[in-house]
């Protein structure tokens, strides 16, 4: 997970729109105005070239269409994932169609339900993560003195932290049964990066002209924060939740491997673990364990590509016209 942060945050640093002001030197109420409609027009200008990314489209069609497997293919059976429904270390076919385990549970099923855990993992675990680190990263470089000391303290001490380890801890003594824990947990220790980020960009944006008139005619800090400084780093906040998204998957798919994760329910990671346990490997049974670690490189890879396409998006140098 640290090889692909360092790769997409590199890529956007370039996609940080520091150029143009969210209002301009005139009252509040005018600016905001005159900057809903410029708003409007970087979107759907961002949108227009997305479009014709390749990157951006074929990552997003592979996403979607994992998310949509995992989202119905377990509505169409009447079976539970873990239920034996057939003969043991069956091959695939076309009633069991990537074949059972050697206990005669429908890998299949077992698959389309481990791509929702995996899913919901990403987006709970990357969402938490970024609300966390977004809140704390503008909150300590637009404010600055003690309460940037405080909370830039409390990040390098999370940042520290071995995840592993207080993981380790955690399942020995309360246990984490549900992949809604587990995210937490994930999201819980994410952060730190995003609000170093976060802070030195919000920092560079504090001081510009249009963020002075904006705190001269009264408004509160918070609402400075959300309509001045948020906007102007828009492609680099959904940049981040994306590298996130995938961070939070990659994690939650390796401790579910080494049997660290929920086992009340099925996920991608967890059925590696189990086909290694029962010697699927060994046994030749292939469609038990390829599917699953195909998925998690295919969404993982994904985002990634859509990172790159979206830096591409943003950054007009490296546009594709």
């Amino acid at each position: 997970m640290s090889d692909l942060d360092s790769d997409v945050r590199a890529t956007a640093a370039g996609a940080i729109e520091t150029t143009a002001p969210a209002s301009t030197a005139v009252p509040a109420a005018t600016g905001r105005m005159v900057a809903a409609p410029r708003a409007r027009r970087r979107t759907a200008e961002a949108l227009y070239f997305a479009l014709r990314n390749r990157k951006v489209v074929g990552g997003l069609v592979v996403v979607l269409a994992f998310g949509v497997l995992g989202l119905i293919a377990p509505l169409l059976s009447d079976h539970s994932p873990n239920e034996y429904v057939g003969p043991a270390a069956a091959p695939p076919s076309g009633e069991y169609w990537l074949g059972t385990t050697t206990f005669g549970q429908d890998v299949f099923l077992q698959f389309a339900h481990g791509i929702r855990a995996t899913f919901v993992a990403g987006v709970l675990g990357g969402g938490i993560a970024a609300l966390v680190g977004m809140t704390i990263g503008f909150v300590a470089g637009y404010r600055g003195g003690l309460v940037d000391e405080a909370l830039n303290m409390l990040t390098n001490v999370v940042l520290v932290l071995p995840a592993l380890a207080v993981l380790i801890l955690l399942h020995s003594y309360i246990g984490i049964g549900t992949v809604v824990e587990q995210a937490i947990f994930i999201g819980l220790f994410s952060w730190p990066w995003v609000a170093r980020a976060i802070r030195a960009q919000t920092f560079s944006l504090r001081s510009r002209e249009f963020v002075d008139l904006a705190r001269l005619s009264g408004l509160r800090s918070s609402t400075i924060i959300r309509r001045e400084i948020a906007p102007n780093m828009s492609s680099y906040l959904v940049m981040t939740f994306i590298l996130l998204f995938g961070g939070a998957v990659l994690f939650a798919a390796t401790l579910d491997f080494i049997g660290l994760g929920p086992t009340e329910s099925v996920s991608l990671g967890l059925m590696m673990n189990n086909a290694v346990h029962w010697s699927a490997l060994h046994l030749g049974l292939w469609w038990w364990f390829v599917p699953p670690g195909l998925a998690i490189t295919a969404i993982v890879g994904s985002l990634y590509l859509m990172n790159v396409g979206l830096d591409e998006v943003f950054n007009p140098k490296l546009r594709e016209m």
